[in-house]
């Protein structure tokens, strides 16, 4: 079992042999963290959440209650996973045919938040700092700081790291409202300046 000494678990968590805790994080009640989850500092994990064997987490992720992360997940720094949301893991799920050795891959960049109840179809990857709207079904890749929102999710718009919606120029720039950081639309990707 991991180091408890480390960091905070709540009575009713149950957390399997191999798990890998950073320092600072909190476990919340009645989640399960699974065999060789690897779980960086100062994360918080709500309420009956499941973290399945060999999910990755980076520094500072939140994971609201209710939430489920499959392997092959891994999420990066200062992630935000919204309450209820899940991952899948197998493209074409039958409970008669076992296909663990077929679980896809997903990555969650650093800064990316994902609202409550979406659903990111496995082998899709979600970009840094990218925002995906609550009940969104992710189906395919999401680029950087891109807006999605809808089933099947569709991108809208561009969003800050600080999470308000950029209004590009006719020159393709645009500031967040709240960090006064600014940003370029250059061919179809966003950078920040």
């Amino acid at each position: 079992m991991a180091d408890e000494k480390k960091f905070y678990a709540h009575p009713t968590a149950v957390i399997d042999d191999g798990c890998d805790i950073g320092e600072g994080t909190k476990i919340w009640h009645f989640s399960h963290i699974m065999p060789n989850c690897k779980i960086g500092p100062q994360c918080n994990i709500g309420q009956n959440v499941v973290i399945s064997p060999e999910v990755i987490l980076g520094k500072n992720v939140k994971v609201q209650n209710n939430v489920s992360i499959y392997t092959g997940v891994q999420c990066e720094d200062d992630v935000f996973l919204g309450p209820s949301m899940v991952f899948t893991n197998v493209i074409n799920p039958r409970s008669a045919v076992n296909r663990k050795n077929q679980y896809a891959k997903t990555i969650v960049k650093r800064g990316a938040s994902i609202g409550a109840n979406a659903t990111i179809v496995c082998g899709h990857d979600i970009g840094a700092f990218a925002f995906i709207g609550a009940g969104a079904v992710v189906t395919k890749n999401v680029p950087d700081y891109a807006l999605v929102i809808g089933n099947p999710a569709r991108q809208t718009g561009w969003m800050s790291e600080y999470g308000h919606k950029l209004k590009f120029d006719s020159q393709g720039l645009a500031t967040c409202q709240e960090s006064n950081e600014r940003y370029k639309l250059e061919n179809g990707k966003v950078s920040k300046l």
